[in-house]
């Protein structure tokens, strides 16, 4: 009778919650837990033992969703509140008014989202420092084709699989080819234009970019909405499981072991609370050691596709978190596990850390693209933002604490060379070569 009444004032204060949330914001977080949850390590060490973070359901947040459920936050004296958002905006506007004012503290994001907050270029000028603490994933995103241009045959290398085809279809409809992304400006956003540039295809000028939620993929794809789409996981798997399009090219094939998504929290509570912060960064790393083995995958999928999180069909988290995909308009199989999502190993090391060679080049694409005017116009700038958002010392202290081998924590800040699929390097000691290497830029 007692876990009885404890359980029905736990519910009964989430529901005070997000009423409460309700009447701040015009899109709260939701709530996401009706469970009993796991009991938080007592640590008196710790400034603070709660933290709020926001996350969107796709395969990114799944160090987060993992490190709630299977009490790795909480071994570590921390009580993580992960609540849903319903779009990338409202996250950026939950984290502007931080918790204490109703909305979170931090949580999974986009690059270079938490740069540009930090700037305030897409917060209406308010400036909200933040602090990028590690990586969330590396791979895991796909840029879906609908089945209206399978004939197209759209591929990895636009250049071989499809010539001329933007420009006849242009012709034809009469109209520009459609393709879609969660958020502007944004990791979505870059892949699909790297993908249409490296195929010889200005975004700018043959195609009509589109900002479409997530949820809304599905339909978009069937009433002819669109004609390509570009986001995480498990959505591309979603469309070709469903027949509803194909997958036109994986980010992994675009660029082995990427930088993905980012786990970012408000600067303001990292200073205020940096052992809490550390604590959450050993929860998110043992989070991640865990998703990384391949006798977890089912029953992270398991975790992840309840309605209390994802709540989509368990067997398109399996295929995904696997990375069992079907590619091409052919849908050839590819069953290399290596190819899918990674969370902790590769080989180019630990997927965690928060390398600032890799957040500098989210910068380096938005100055290509002239996304952000007046605040990234310059390699200089950049650099400046990067070392100021970017933070190595705090995940450092984690993975020491958890014991990570130290030939696995970086000792500098930099993963060296990188190589796309279409030859381009970049060398993050001279970005000005990455970016006169691009034929196609704004």
């Amino acid at each position: 009778m007692a876990k009885r009444r404890r359980f029905l004032a736990l519910l009964s204060a989430t529901a005070c919650s997000t009423a409460l949330l309700a009447g701040c914001l015009g899109n709260p977080p939701s709530s996401t837990g009706d469970s009993t949850p796991i009991p938080v390590a007592r640590n008196a060490n710790l400034e603070i033992n709660t933290i709020s973070l926001g996350f969107v359901p796709i395969l990114e947040a799944a160090p987060l969703v993992i490190g709630v459920e299977k009490g790795f936050f909480a071994k570590h004296g921390l009580e993580v509140n992960l609540s849903k958002q319903a779009s990338w905006g409202a996250a950026r506007d939950n984290v502007v008014l931080g918790s204490v004012g109703g909305g979170i503290d931090g949580g999974q994001w986009q690059l270079p989202m938490p740069q540009m907050i930090s700037e305030g270029a897409i917060t209406n000028g308010k400036k909200v420092p933040m602090v990028v603490l590690a990586m969330l994933m590396s791979q895991g995103n796909g840029i879906a084709a609908a089945n209206t241009v399978r004939a197209g045959n759209l591929s990895l290398d636009l250049k071989t699989s499809s010539p001329g085809f933007f420009d006849k279809f242009n012709q034809k409809q009469g109209r520009k080819f459609r393709a879609a992304y969660t958020f502007p400006k944004a990791n979505q956003e870059i892949w699909i234009r790297y993908w249409l540039a490296a195929g010889g295809v200005n975004p700018d000028k043959a195609v009509e970019l589109l900002k479409v939620p997530a949820p809304e993929t599905l339909q978009g794809m069937k009433n002819g909405t669109m004609e390509a789409f570009s986001t995480g996981d498990s959505w591309p798997s979603r469309i070709t499981r469903d027949q509803i399009g194909y997958l036109a090219a994986t980010t992994a094939q675009i660029w082995k072991v990427h930088p993905e998504e980012y786990l970012a929290v408000r600067s303001d509570w990292v200073d205020q609370h940096p052992k809490a912060a550390v604590a959450l960064l050993k929860g998110l790393i043992e989070a991640q050691m865990w998703l990384d083995k391949p006798e977890n995958k089912d029953e992270a999928a398991k975790i992840l596709s309840s309605r209390k999180w994802y709540n989509i069909p368990l067997p398109v988290l399996q295929e995904a978190l696997k990375g069992q995909y079907k590619l091409g308009a052919r849908g050839i199989p590819e069953t290399d596990p290596r190819m899918g999502p990674l969370y902790w190993s590769s080989d180019r090391g630990v997927i965690s850390y928060p390398y600032k060679s890799l957040t500098l080049w989210f910068l380096l694409e938005s100055m290509r693209w002239k996304f952000f005017p007046g605040t990234v116009d310059t390699i200089e700038q950049a650099r400046a933002i990067n070392d100021k958002v970017t933070r190595e010392d705090l995940w450092k202290q984690a993975a020491k604490a958890v014991g990570v081998p130290a030939k696995d924590i970086p000792t500098g800040s930099s993963r060296g060379k990188e190589t796309f699929f279409d030859g381009i390097v970049y060398d993050p000691e001279n970005p000005q070569a990455y970016l006169d290497s691009l034929k196609i830029k704004k």
